[in-house]
């Protein structure tokens, strides 16, 4: 498929992540993302030119099996969230949940036979991603939104210990991919869905 297409699809997949992220946040009673203007489906404020441009050129110029990107994080003070632990887990759970929800939805369309000989690639192309997005995103290493997650099960200085981790987080991810322990997560959780809407995705 065209890298251009998926380029585009990446990155309006992870810029509703982010705008979920904003919107739960908000509902919960902080409105940083919002003041910052960063609940908007305009690229140009969510833009990181290495999560959301440099890195999955890189993968996809690599020939990566495994393609993903960011948009730059939206603003959170979690200490305005009502409740705090509970908006922290909610908050963090938004951004996959919309990958999740994306990926369904373009599911639905390939079932449905509205979709055309150009549209059916490029929807299947979509489900793919959302589901790498929502899968790799609730992995709990900081700053994923999975170490989010579990931080709102924690007592609150193992909560510290675990943000001091953020430091290495980027480092810590790299470990991860190399190793391959995200394919052992995200390939089952493909084939599963795949068997649910009945799509093959030649894997």
């Amino acid at each position: 498929m065209d890298i251009i297409i998926i380029f585009v699809i990446l990155i309006f997949s992870a810029i509703v992540h982010e705008v979920f992220h904003g919107l739960v946040a908000e509902k919960l009673g902080d409105d940083t993302a919002r003041e910052q203007g960063r609940i908007t489906l305009n690229p140009i404020p969510h833009i990181d030119p290495f999560g959301s441009i440099l890195l999955p050129l890189l993968l996809l110029f690599a020939g990566s099996p495994i393609i993903f990107g960011a948009a730059k994080p939206v603003p959170v003070n979690f200490n305005n969230l009502k409740p705090r632990k509970l908006g922290m887990a909610l908050v963090a759970l938004a951004g996959p949940l919309s990958n999740f929800a994306l990926a369904i939805i373009c599911a639905l369309l390939l079932k449905s036979g509205l979709a055309n000989n150009i549209a059916q690639p490029i929807l299947l192309e979509a489900v793919i991603l959302n589901l790498v997005l929502g899968v790799f995103n609730l992995i709990p290493i900081p700053p994923l939104d999975g170490s989010k997650v579990l931080a709102s099960f924690l007592p609150e200085e193992w909560t510290f210990e675990l943000f001091k981790l953020e430091r290495w987080g980027f480092f810590l991810v790299l470990i991860f991919l190399y190793l391959g322990w995200l394919g052992y997560i995200l390939y089952p959780v493909i084939l599963v869905f795949g068997k649910i809407f009945h799509l093959d995705f030649g894997l």
